[in-house]
């Protein structure tokens, strides 16, 4: 097939998932084109049979209307046109599926190759943007004009059908990982220059620092771990709450116990050094940094909401608790940290988790089935 997967650039579930997709589509054979402003974080080296379009958005300050939205559309068009695209698969309804019903309407009008659009619902925009009413009818007739719709779990296909009056079936095709480069590897010497003493435990979460991930109470139950455990935490990714969170932790006094490392691209490598992952989110579609994490057999601390009870089974690859429960959340860290049978049962049933259920040719399979479902329809 020949296909174009729209996405952001920037780092984030729905980027990391996109853009996983296209190389290993391009792996299975398929003709596959990225679409995004920049190069998307995970792709890497050049691969046979995937190609990167850039959109270029000209700035016009004095004008008001969508540039990128604009822009984007008119790409889409053109790469149409170019390449004969089959697919076209977006990531999030707006703007991205917004861009692909425009594009395809300037082709049907126009003449030429008209795709068929495939839209996955990644959770801001239903949660943010949908339920937004400056947002609302766009979303939700965006979502209607697919051809194909998709979610990444059905805690997000349930939102979606609550927030907005949808009338188009959702299929529910979860994240997943390439279980042969996420899982637990050697990494001679790693460990040694993360941690202050041998006997110490490492913390680690990860994610893109937006207020919905609450970074500052990260901190907050690290310092009632760290009280009990020798541990040092490790902050990776970037984004607006970082610098908060890294106040909070000088405030509570815990000096080089926190350390923020940035963006990182080989997260593999240091979740396989690492022994918790914290995820306390206020909501979660998904939980990418928790089925990461449960592949390198890392268990996970993580707020019982959204879809996350759909990848950390509770008891089993870690520990779900009300969100608002730091005390709750910091004490079963404790015990996990500090009990080495119960930290390798749950080492060992993270691993089978994402084994069992969240594997790459298991949903790239589903992937590719919806597409052929979508263009015999």
């Amino acid at each position: 097939m020949r296909i174009g997967i729209v996405c952001y650039a920037s780092v984030g579930g729905s980027g990391v998932v996109a853009t996983e997709l296209a190389r290993s589509l391009a792996r299975r054979g398929h003709d596959v084109h990225l679409v995004s402003t920049e190069p998307p974080f995970r792709l890497r080296d050049f691969q046979t049979g995937l190609a990167f379009h850039r959109v270029d958005t000209p700035s016009y300050p004095l004008l008001r209307e969508p540039q990128y939205l604009l822009s984007l559309a008119n790409r889409l068009v053109q790469l149409a046109r170019e390449v004969k695209l089959e697919v076209l698969h977006a990531h999030y309804a707006v703007p991205h599926a917004t861009a692909a019903y425009l594009a395809r309407q300037i082709l049907t009008a126009n003449g030429g190759p008209v795709p068929r659009i495939v839209t996955t619902l990644h959770g801001t925009d239903i949660t943010l943007l949908g339920s937004n009413s400056s947002y609302s009818e766009t979303v939700a007739f965006s979502i209607n004009q697919s051809d194909g719709v998709t979610a990444v779990s059905e805690s997000l296909k349930a939102d979606t059908y609550r927030a907005m009056r949808i009338q188009r079936d959702i299929q529910v095709i979860p994240n997943y990982v390439n279980c042969t480069t996420y899982c637990r590897q050697p990494v001679p010497g790693l460990r040694e220059r993360l941690v202050n003493r041998p006997d110490h435990k490492l913390v680690v979460h990860i994610s893109n620092f937006r207020p919905v991930k609450r970074a500052e109470v990260v901190v907050d139950i690290f310092a009632r771990v760290h009280a009990q455990v020798g541990s040092r935490l490790l902050l990776v990714g970037e984004g607006p709450d970082l610098d908060g969170a890294l106040a909070r932790a000088r405030k509570l006094g815990l000096g080089d116990a926190v350390v923020a490392l940035g963006d990182q691209e080989d997260v593999a490598a240091l979740l396989s050094v690492a022994d918790l992952l914290l995820l306390p989110s206020s909501q979660e579609s998904f939980g990418q940094a928790a089925l990461e994490a449960m592949a390198c057999s890392v268990p996970v601390i993580a707020s019982r909401v959204g879809g996350l009870p759909e990848v950390v089974a509770d008891g089993v690859s870690g520990f779900l608790l009300p969100p608002d429960d730091i005390d709750g959340m910091a004490a079963r860290a404790v015990e996990v940290l500090t009990d080495d049978a119960l930290h390798a049962r749950l080492a060992e049933g993270a691993r089978r988790v994402v084994c069992e259920r969240f594997c790459e040719p298991c949903i790239v399979s589903e992937y590719e089935a919806f597409y052929g479902k979508v263009l015999a329809a």
